[in-house]
């Protein structure tokens, strides 16, 4: 009989390989067995909503300043392992409003399809010439993110809460929210990061109204989201978001209060939608 000798040095590299593949599998079943799963009915690939951006003051009156576009990529993206939905949102001012305070911001998250949490997060802002370029990696299996500022090439990672979301993100995760038994008052809350810092919310649900917009009159229930007080918002709610009453639960308006004068935002078009639009009645 053949006897095959293996060396310590071989012994010890098969044993590191087979404790590593052990530890990767069990690594993958626990973390995977961590998130949530969400059912989502609200919305899918392919669908693009434009809105209408509008700035009021004593000062100017109305004015249109420009178009915000929700894109969700019809071709998603496996971060991490696992399927997310590429969302991209495009804001920008037009016409005249460009020469007093021109905006061109680009924002992207990578949104998991069944936990409805961020994988990877894009901001580029460039608003009045004052510019943001940050990543933010998200790591669900270890509730820690990766946040580069490009700008400063610096780095932190820092320890979240399990779920946390971006700024994108948790509008997307409200969507999939039922409120049908929701009454007047009641408080969501939700925990996102914005600039390496972990905050938590509520967003409040107001109950329902019927309101006319430029492409129709729609059913609609409000909410009331709470926000970071500081450079732009006096009050922390400001803000008041009509959404459509249907499984869509797209937002359809938008009124905010600001330092100086109000922000409106009104949904002008609309493709690519889940479900029929039935909140609409004329």
């Amino acid at each position: 009989m053949k006897t095959t000798v293996i060396s310590s040095a071989s012994a010890s590299k098969i044993l590191t390989m087979a404790f590593s593949f052990l530890f990767f599998i069990l690594f993958t079943l626990s973390s995977t067995a961590q998130l949530r799963k969400i059912e989502n009915n609200a919305f899918q690939k392919g669908e693009k909503l434009v809105y209408k951006m509008y700035y009021d003051s004593f000062v100017t009156g109305p004015v249109i300043a420009g178009e915000c576009v929700f894109e969700i990529q019809k071709k998603g993206r496996v971060v991490a392992q696992r399927n997310t939905m590429h969302i991209i949102v495009n804001g920008y001012t037009k016409g005249a409003f460009n020469l007093f305070f021109k905006v061109r911001d680009r924002y992207e998250t990578f949104l998991d399809e069944e936990a409805m949490i961020p994988w990877l997060f894009i901001r580029r802002v460039d608003e009045g010439g004052v510019t943001i370029k940050q990543d933010v990696h998200f790591n669900h299996y270890n509730n820690t993110t990766q946040f580069t500022n490009l700008q400063r090439n610096k780095t932190n990672v820092s320890s979240i809460p399990a779920n946390t979301q971006d700024i994108l993100s948790a509008i997307y995760y409200f969507r999939t929210l039922d409120f049908s038994k929701a009454k007047p008052g009641e408080g969501y809350p939700v925990v996102f990061t914005l600039d390496d810092t972990v905050y938590t919310t509520k967003v409040f649900y107001m109950g329902k109204e019927q309101l006319k917009t430029s492409m129709g009159t729609f059913n609609t229930f409000k909410i009331k989201p709470m926000v970071l007080t500081g450079t732009v918002f006096k009050d922390p709610f400001p803000m008041m978001v009509w959404v459509t009453d249907d499984e869509n639960r797209i937002p359809l308006f938008v009124k905010s209060e600001i330092l100086v004068g109000s922000v409106k935002a009104e949904l002008i078009s609309y493709s690519g939608v889940k479900n029929p639009m039935k909140s609409k009645v004329k």
